[in-house]
């Protein structure tokens, strides 16, 4: 986003929150609601036009998505999608963007309250390696042609039970309603959201051999100081390391790796 959108999703962020101090707020309910509400604007596209036409007055709109919201989804719900349609979108499409994220944003506060915020951004990685690992299940997944209650029950039986239901409720709506977007991408900017609601980065910690907790806690420790901010580790091994790990923050990469540091070596001494 840009601009004027970004504003706008800023703003939209601060009621959520705002909403989250409010315990009696059912967040799960509202994550719910906010996404029927990203399908319905996905579908209508005339709709979200109307409701982000920048000649129209904001008020105006508010009242249109109040008349339209009101009993079909919670009151929570509508007066954030009312107000969102005051401010100012630079296209269309943000809207629903911002929308959608407020539905992830609903799911993680719920789990955040639950305690299970670790779990669910645990399981979510755990679950992009799987992906990744599967070409059948990607495929599966991602089928254009595939209905899109088949995967989400296809979803449903991989992780019901073995998962956070807040973590199921996130892929199920990833697979079944993608937007334009790779699996992969989606599952991404769920962590990267997950760890944005304790103000933290999430760096992808590969290794060749599962870390003791001790080392653990000291690397998270280092690279806390090293970027200023909270670090959730997602684990990964990887037999072909040799030994050390492999950092990933973004597009930043440590490599510590034993077999990075040989691969260097023969390349000076190759260049020697």
């Amino acid at each position: 986003m840009s601009g004027a959108s970004r504003e706008a999703q800023a703003s939209a962020r601060e009621r959520l929150d705002a909403l989250a101090d409010n315990t009696s707020v059912d967040a799960a309910k509202l994550a719910d609601d906010l996404a029927a509400v990203t399908a319905l604007l996905d579908r209508e596209v005339s709709l979200r036009r109307v409701l982000t036409d920048p000649a129209q007055p904001g008020e105006a709109k508010s009242q249109l998505a109040g008349r339209l919201l009101g009993g079909q989804v919670g009151g929570e719900c509508a007066d954030l999608v009312s107000g969102m349609v005051r401010s100012r979108w630079s296209r269309s499409r943000d809207l629903v963007d911002a929308i959608e994220e407020l539905a992830s944003g609903a799911e993680f506060i719920a789990a955040d309250r639950a305690g299970v915020l670790d779990d669910v951004e645990d399981e979510l990685f755990r679950f992009g390696r799987i992906v990744a690992s599967s070409s059948e299940l990607r495929a599966a997944l991602t089928d254009k042609v595939a209905n899109r209650s088949a995967k989400a029950a296809l979803v449903s039986e991989l992780l019901g039970g073995r998962a956070n239901p807040v973590t199921e409720r996130l892929v199920v709506r990833l697979v079944a309603q993608p937007r334009g977007r790779s699996l992969e991408a989606g599952l991404n900017a769920l962590s990267k959201l997950a760890a944005d609601r304790r103000d933290r980065v999430v760096a992808v910690v590969t290794s060749a051999v599962p870390m003791s907790d001790a080392q653990k806690q000291r690397l998270g420790d280092a690279l806390a100081k090293l970027y200023g901010r909270r670090v959730h580790l997602n684990l990964d091994i990887d037999p072909e390391l040799i030994g050390g790990v492999q950092v990933r923050i973004g597009d930043e990469v440590i490599n510590g790796s034993i077999a990075d540091r040989l691969a260097e070596a023969d390349r000076r001494m190759t260049a020697g």
